[in-house]
C-alpha cells in the first residue's frame, strides 16, 4: 500500500514495436504498482532478444506470462482468474503454450503454484528476470522452473528496458528495488528483498535514452525513492560497512534529483514513492529550486492516529507528519501533496478514525489512494494480529475517508481556477476528439480545447474551471519547457 496503484491500468498487456526476424509470441500482462509495470517493460527487453514478439491476442501465444501483485487480496483473486482463463485456453486451443508468473505473487506463492496447484510452468521472482533464457530452456524442456531468490545487488540498471510505446511522452525510470521499512501491512520486503540503489549514472543514461527518443517526462521509482543511497553497489543497511572514500562520494537523493534536473532542464522530471521519515528538507530545496521538477510530492501517511501509526510500526508520528507537512508549504507553497490511507487496520477505533480524518482536513490532500485493509499472508500483521475490524465498520470508515478525500479534491482544484498552469499534453481527452488532457506540475489532470496543440506539447492553460478530480481551461501558448 506504500505503491501507487492505477485501477485503470490493471491488466494492461503489454505491446512493443515487433523485431523482424522474431518467430515467438508473447503474451504479458500487468497487474500492482508502477513498479510491475516498468519490470515487465525489462522481461519484454529480455525476451526479444530470446525471439519473442510480443501479442495481444492470447489464443495465439507460445509464452504468457502475468506480473503480479501481493499488495491486496483483490489483486492476487483478479490475478487467479486470470489463470484460469489462461489454462483453459492451453487446455481447449493452444495446448503447446507456456503459463508464468512473474512478481510478487511469484515470490510469495511459489511452491503453491508449481506444485500444489500445477497451474503454471514457470514462477519467476522479481530479481530473477535475467535467468529467463535457462528458465525457458526447462520448461521447454518439459520441466518446471523456478527462480525466487533474492538478490543484495540486481536492479537491472545494465537492462535498456522497451518501453511500453503508449504515448511515447512519459517514462518510468526505476532508481531503488526493495525496501527496509518494515510496515507491518506490507509484504513488499520479503517479495522484493532488502533495499538497494542503482548506479546513478546508469539511470542518467536510461534519461538521456529516453530523451533522444522523445520522451519529454520521467517518473523517478521506488519503493521508497527518499532513501536512495549509492555508494558503490550493495544493501543500503551496510552503509555504515562502506569505506571513508565510499561514504564521501556517496550520492543521495537530493543529489540524484538535482543531476537529473540539470542535464536534462527540458525534461520534467517526477518521483514516487516517498516516505515521510526518510524525506529531507534537502530534497524540497532542489524541488523548489528547479522548475523542470514537479511540485507533487505523493506522501502515504496511512492512518492519523499516533496508536495505529505504531501498530503499523510506521516510523513517523502525527506531529512529525504535521511538522513534514508545514515544511513542505513554506518551501514549495504551490506543492501539491497526495496520501494513501487504509481504513479499519486491526485495533483501530472510532477514536483513531477521528484522528485520521481531522489529519486530513489538517493536510487537505489533492487526491488519495484509500484502501480497506485486507490482511496479507507473510506480513507481519498477518502472522502476529488479529483482522478484527468488522468488515461493514471498514467499509463505512474508508466511505468516509473517501466523501473527505472527494471534498479536500474539490477545495484543491478550485484553488487554479482563474490561473494559468503549465501542461504536458499526454493523450487525446476520453470524452471529445476534440479535446487534449495532461497534467500540470502538481499532477493534476487538466483538459483543454484541442486547437493546434498535439501530444507532447508543453502548453500554458488557463483555468476557467474544474471538478473535484479535473481542472478545465483554454490555450493560451506553449510554455517555456516546450
Amino acid at each position: 500500500m506504500e505503491k501507487e496503484i492505477d485501477e485503470q491500468k490493471q491488466g494492461t498487456s503489454l505491446v512493443l514495436e515487433h523485431k523482424a526476424g522474431n518467430q515467438k509470441k508473447l503474451f504479458i500482462e500487468s497487474y500492482g504498482c508502477a513498479m510491475n509495470f516498468s519490470d515487465s517493460e525489462i522481461v519484454a527487453s529480455i525476451l526479444t532478444e530470446q525471439g519473442y514478439n510480443t501479442t495481444t491476442v492470447l489464443e495465439e501465444a507460445d509464452l504468457v506470462l502475468v506480473n503480479t501483485c501481493s499488495i491486496r487480496d483483490k489483486a492476487e483473486q483478479t490475478v487467479r482468474k486470470r489463470l484460469q482463463k489462461y489454462n483453459a485456453v492451453k487446455r481447449e486451443v493452444n495446448p503447446n503454450m507456456k503459463v508464468g508468473v512473474l512478481g510478487c505473487m511469484a515470490e510469495r506463492l511459489k511452491t503453491q503454484f508449481l506444485e500444489q496447484e500445477k497451474i503454471v510452468d514457470m514462477v519467476v521472482g522479481p530479481d530473477s528476470y535475467k535467468d529467463l533464457p535457462n528458465l525457458l530452456k526447462e520448461v521447454e524442456e518439459g520441466r518446471d522452473a523456478i527462480n525466487v531468490i533474492l538478490s543484495k545487488d540486481e536492479t537491472y540498471g545494465d537492462i535498456s528496458p522497451v518501453r511500453l510505446m503508449s504515448n511515447g511522452v512519459t517514462a518510468f525510470v526505476s532508481i531503488t528495488r526493495g525496501c527496509d521499512n518494515m510496515c507491518t501491512f506490507c509484504v513488499v520486503p520479503f517479495t522484493r528483498g532488502r533495499e538497494r540503489s542503482r548506479e546513478p549514472q546508469s539511470i542518467l543514461a536510461e534519461i538521456q535514452d529516453l530523451w533522444d527518443k522523445g520522451f519529454k517526462e520521467i517518473t523517478l521509482l521506488g519503493q521508497n525513492v527518499d532513501s536512495y543511497l549509492w555508494y558503490g553497489g550493495g544493501l543500503k543497511k551496510d552503509f555504515d560497512k562502506a569505506t571513508e572514500m565510499q561514504k564521501a562520494t556517496a550520492v543521495g537523493f537530493d543529489q540524484l534529483l538535482e543531476m537529473a534536473a540539470v542535464q536534462f532542464p527540458k525534461m520534467r522530471i517526477r518521483f514516487s514513492t516517498s516516505n515521510p521519515q526518510d524525506m529531507h528538507e534537502e530534497v524540497l530545496h532542489v524541488i523548489a529550486k528547479y522548475p523542470n521538477i514537479c511540485k507533487h510530492i505523493h506522501l502515504p501517511v496511512q492512518s492519523g492516529s499516533d496508536r495505529i501509526l505504531k501498530e503499523m510500526n510506521r516510523l513517523h508520528t502525527r506531529a512529525e507528519y504535521k511538522t513534514l507537512i508545514d515544511t513542505i508549504r513554506r518551501i514549495i507553497p504551490e506543492c501539491g501533496i497526495t496520501q494513501d490511507m487504509i481504513a479499519g487496520f486491526p485495533t483501530e477505533t472510532e477514536a483513531d478514525h477521528q484522528d485520521t480524518l481531522s489529519l486530513m482536513e489538517y493536510v487537505k490532500y489533492s487526491f488519495g489512494y484509500m484502501y480497506a485493509y485486507s490482511e496479507r499472508p507473510g506480513t507481519l500483521a498477518g502472522r502476529k494480529m488479529e483482522d478484527d475490524v468488522p468488515e461493514e465498520t471498514k467499509l463505512r470508515r474508508l466511505q468516509e475517508i473517501v466523501d473527505l478525500q472527494r471534498i479536500h479534491s474539490g477545495f484543491r482544484t478550485q484553488e487554479f481556477v482563474g490561473k494559468t498552469v503549465e501542461v504536458l499534453v499526454e493523450k487525446v481527452s476520453k470524452k471529445s476528439d476534440n479535446d487534449l488532457s495532461g497534467r500540470n506540475s502538481q499532477s493534476l489532470m487538466v483538459v483543454f480545447p484541442r486547437e493546434k496543440y498535439k501530444i507532447g506539447d508543453f502548453v500554458n492553460v488557463k483555468i476557467t474551471s474544474c471538478t473535484s478530480g479535473t481542472l478545465i481551461g483554454e490555450a493560451v501558448g506553449y510554455s517555456e519547457m516546450q
